[in-house]
């Protein structure tokens, strides 16, 4: 009886110990505090490696260095639940002094970002790293407003509960804190 239930469970147990291994996020690792994609008023290109998206994001800004920000980010595999991705491509450049709001197209997901600084407005251009997968991203999208509140504010940015993902972004522009 004993070898019966440890043949009905064992197949249990590893599919559940497989599942467990897909919902599992394990520390954000940026690097040393000290290491950023950027300095401060150039520009940078990040990208995640294959088959891993943007799960955490983290700025600190600087008035004195040109009202600029430092960025950092942290990658990890999308969960198997998507397949494999089948396509990355570059979206549109969001262009420096300008408000914008953009999301992935073709039901996309963020892993990666390129950016340019423009000394001339104090602000920067961006265009988003996209992939889609094999399977289709459920998904309710929404913006989340606390990061940062205002302007000069750091940012430290991560998502928490694996099936989240970052889809796009919006920013404000101010002619006055530029």
């Amino acid at each position: 009886m004993d070898l019966f239930l440890l043949c009905v469970f064992l197949p249990l147990v590893t599919v559940a110990w497989g599942q467990y291994s897909d919902y599992y996020y394990g520390p954000y690792n940026y690097g040393d505090n000290d290491e950023w994609v950027n300095v401060y008023r150039q520009g940078f290109n990040f990208q995640c490696p294959h088959g891993q998206v943007i799960v955490a994001v983290r700025s600190v800004f600087s008035k004195k260095e040109g009202s600029d920000r430092l960025w950092n980010y942290a990658c990890m595999p999308a969960s198997q639940s998507l397949g494999e991705p089948t396509e990355c491509w570059w979206e549109e450049i969001n262009r420096a002094g300008t408000e914008w709001y953009q999301t992935c197209s073709n039901n996309g997901l963020v892993a990666g970002f390129q950016s340019q600084y423009f000394p001339s407005v104090l602000d920067r251009e961006w265009q988003f790293y996209c992939c889609r997968y094999s399977r289709r991203c459920p998904y309710s999208c929404w913006l989340t407003t606390e990061y940062p509140g205002h302007y000069g504010e750091d940012m430290d940015m991560m998502m928490y509960t694996y099936d989240y993902y970052i889809r796009g972004a919006t920013t404000t522009f101010s002619a006055v804190h530029r």
